[in-house]
């Protein structure tokens, strides 16, 4: 997919969180660029409430983010160690990074196996093999001792940060209003960032007001910030509460009722098409998921999505192209683009709507 340019300009990076420019997370400093097939508007994400209607259900991922980054040493050297993914064999995947000197990291050739990472509190790792053949940023790796992880990202780790952000910030910053521990210490590498600009008030808003709420969790893993690989194996898990919730809204009617199933994110479109039968019928459901959601392959499911501003090689935008089609996408990106966006997980939204929506008269609109 093309879109307008080529590379997102510097200055529209959101370099600090929504409340660290304003009020707050949900206030005027977070916009929201409303797509319905090629028609755009423009609002403040307060606005939310009433670009939703009765019968519509969020899908909110439930995942927590993690300190997931962890200062070490490869010999004398000291690396970065950014921890991704905990395999079902106690393994955890791996992406080992040079600091930068500027509180940030860069890539790092991987591996080879064999080489052990000292981390703080005697806590060791090493490197066992690829996470999938042919790719060397991500590593299979062994911790000692075993079952030391969620205590040492407790205790030393730190929120993964890249260089378009100013400065690091508590991991009470990556958490959303939906985030729930989980027993084992797993979460996500990085944040479920389309949910950040929620807050309780505003959820309360919506519920006040029919929009109904179905929690999944995906943990996220590493991105790939430098060369935009394609997702990689995530764990997840439908609740047999929200598959019901969601083959409600379908079985009722769906878009001709009114009641429309809105992901929260590209980690909910992901989860709840991987529970999704050849049938749409969705069905509770955990474990991995290697689905790449694409134009070929479609959505079953999700009929709107919200989600943050992807870079223009991003392949997230394969998603949003399966969800709302090319001409949408590419003429919501010339929208946000003209619009002075910002970008990225501190950055605006786009929520994605059915063409056929038409109940926003009570929101303002052309936000500028």
């Amino acid at each position: 997919m093309t879109l307008a340019v080529q590379r997102v300009p510097e200055e529209l990076s959101a370099r600090v969180p929504a409340e660290q420019r304003g009020p707050g997370r949900d206030r005027d400093d977070v916009r929201l660029l409303v797509s319905r097939g090629t028609e755009a508007s423009h609002h403040a994400f307060r606005e939310l409430p009433c670009l939703l209607r009765a019968g519509d259900l969020l899908v909110v991922n439930t995942s927590p983010t993690l300190a997931a980054a962890v200062d070490g040493r490869v010999g004398h050297a000291r690396v970065v160690v950014h921890f991704s993914t905990r395999g079902d064999d106690g393994r955890w995947a791996v992406e080992l990074r040079d600091p930068d000197g500027k509180g940030t990291t860069r890539a790092r050739a991987g591996g080879p196996a064999g080489i052990e990472v000292r981390l703080a509190g005697g806590v060791r790792l090493a490197l066992e093999e690829p996470l999938s053949p042919g790719s060397g940023r991500l590593w299979w790796a062994r911790v000692s001792p075993a079952g030391a992880v969620p205590g040492l990202l407790r205790e030393y780790g730190r929120p993964i940060r890249y260089s378009y952000t100013e400065r690091d910030q508590p991991l009470s910053v990556y958490q959303t209003v939906f985030a729930l521990p989980s027993a084992d210490g797993s979460g996500s590498a990085e944040m479920p960032s389309a949910a950040r600009p929620f807050t309780a008030g505003l959820v309360a808003e919506l519920v006040s007001r029919g929009v109904q709420f179905a929690p999944i969790t995906l943990h996220t893993g590493v991105a790939s910030a430098e060369v935009h690989e394609p997702p990689y194996p995530e764990r997840f898990a439908v609740p047999e509460e929200s598959a019901r919730l969601i083959n409600a809204v379908r079985s009722g009617g769906g878009r001709r009722a009114g009641g429309r199933v809105i992901a929260v994110g590209t980690t909910a479109v992901r989860a709840v098409e991987s529970a999704a039968g050849a049938d749409g019928v969705v069905r509770a459901r955990a474990g991995w998921t290697d689905l790449v959601v694409t134009p070929a392959r479609g959505v079953r499911v999700v009929d709107g999505l919200l989600t943050g501003l992807h870079e223009p090689e991003a392949s997230h935008l394969l998603m949003l192209e399966a969800v709302a089609g090319r001409a949408a996408i590419s003429r919501g990106y010339d929208e946000a683009l003209g619009g002075r966006y910002l970008w990225h997980e501190f950055g605006d939204v786009h929520l994605v709507l059915p063409e056929e929506n038409t109940d926003t008269e009570h929101c303002s609109g052309n936000y500028q």
